[in-house]
């Protein structure tokens, strides 16, 4: 049947699923944000598109509910991977995706009934450089710098994990503050590119809790990336050795990180819903031109 859909999440961040071969409708900056919408569409935090890979066993579009295509993402990468492995997709349980932020390479750990459940995903290698992240200042990383927002001063430490990362740990987090000031990081001057936010809480050297806002979605309950970055700036900082659980609201993750700062994402993926879109809905989507 075509125009099919799987939505899944990972901790409460839910991806829809489609596969390139099966729709008759594009997907653009239009659609995307109509297909993501509570109101209008199915709903979700972002859409994940299978498209033919040259160079991988699989590649992946990602965009987020406000229609703009991103790089990467961890819950969906693990997301994808169940409905590759779910699907017959994917014929082991071991496969790479190629992704706008790098080539990554996927485990299924654990299966439940046939169904994956357990992921492992190689997120590739952290970058600190500045103008690969990229973060427009006169350094050569953005480490421990200083951001005055409305008389508000923040410590800033910015990653790339594919996708930019604003990681700003403290004594204690608060959802109304990053609620308060996610967006205004998120899009000020020095991020060319917007970039997603952390507030972070070292409780001890293999546990820390994070709240996120996500570019281009804004207060979500987890995010992989989001977890890999920040392991990767406490790694880089010498508060952590190898191996981190990272607590979101939405649940937690493992994260080991190597003296090179490779960074590996274990965590749960559980489907929602799966179905076909309205022969309404499609012909909405096929008026709809960037």
């Amino acid at each position: 049947m075509k125009n099919r859909f799987v939505k899944s999440h990972g901790l409460g961040n839910d991806y829809i699923v489609f596969d390139s071969d099966n729709i008759t409708f594009p997907i653009n900056v239009k659609n995307a944000k109509t297909i993501c919408d509570v109101h209008y569409g199915i709903g979700s935090d972002g859409l994940l598109l299978r498209v033919p890979s040259k160079t991988s066993y699989f590649k992946v579009r990602m965009f987020n509910p406000d229609g703009n295509e991103f790089e990467k993402s961890g819950n969906g990468l693990r997301i994808l991977s169940k409905y590759l492995y779910d699907y017959g997709f994917a014929k082991s349980k071991s496969f790479t995706i190629e992704t706008d932020g790098g080539i990554v390479h996927t485990k299924i750990i654990k299966v439940d009934n046939g169904k994956a459940k357990i992921i492992k995903i190689d997120m590739g290698k952290a970058k600190f450089a500045s103008n690969k992240i990229p973060v427009n200042i006169n350094k050569k990383e953005c480490i421990n710098e200083p951001l005055i927002i409305n008389n508000n001063d923040f410590t800033i430490n910015c990653v790339s994990m594919g996708n930019p990362h604003c990681i700003i740990i403290r004594k204690k987090i608060d959802v109304d503050e990053i609620k308060k000031y996610g967006s205004l990081i998120e899009n000020h001057k020095i991020f060319p590119n917007r970039i997603n936010v952390q507030f972070v809480v070292l409780k001890n050297k293999s546990t820390a809790e994070i709240l996120i806002w996500e570019r281009g979605v804004g207060f979500t309950n987890a995010s992989g990336s989001s977890s890999c970055a920040v392991a990767a700036v406490l790694k880089k900082l010498n508060y952590i050795d190898n191996c981190i659980t990272i607590k979101m609201p939405g649940g937690s993750l493992d994260i080991e990180v190597d003296n090179n700062y490779n960074i590996t994402m274990t965590g749960e993926v559980q489907q929602i819903a799966e179905g076909h879109l309205s022969q309404e809905l499609v012909e909405l989507l096929n008026c709809n031109y960037d």
